[in-house]
């Protein structure tokens, strides 16, 4: 679509995300609309770089075979899949990792900052007493 209406000023290229012209985008803004994206979805922000290995992962826990993810994350060697990329805990480590988060502190920042955002909000939902309402 954005090459239709780029029209003659759209470039050839293969790459898989570029400006509304077809021309590479530059890193810095990439990673500031990624982030942005992120912000949007309510996820937690990651390293685009790390969206590789959580890609590689999530075929894992799919059951894709690896030569498909190999293909799918363009890399020339199944060893780089599957030595490198693709992080399948089992039950018992995902258990774990969660009683250690627990026993570290509970949640993560993020979750205690929305959690305080939440009582924000319900606090200024609360009708007070100036608002000539009697609270029961």
């Amino acid at each position: 679509m954005a090459k239709e209406r780029a029209e003659d000023l759209w470039t050839e290229s293969d790459l898989v995300f570029t400006t509304r012209y077809g021309t590479p985008v530059e890193p810095r803004n990439f990673t500031r609309e990624f982030d942005r994206r992120c912000e949007r979805a309510d996820v937690r922000r990651i390293r685009v770089h790390d969206t590789r290995h959580t890609c590689a992962s999530l075929l894992a826990a799919l059951d894709v075979h690896p030569r498909i993810a190999m293909q799918i994350l363009r890399h020339s060697e199944i060893a780089v899949t599957m030595e490198v990329y693709m992080h399948v805990p089992s039950a018992e480590t995902r258990r774990a990792l969660r009683k250690l988060g627990k026993a570290l502190g509970g949640g993560s920042k993020q979750k205690k900052e929305k959690k305080g955002k939440r009582k924000q909000q319900q606090g200024a939902e609360e009708p007070s007493a100036e608002d000539g309402r009697q609270e029961a």
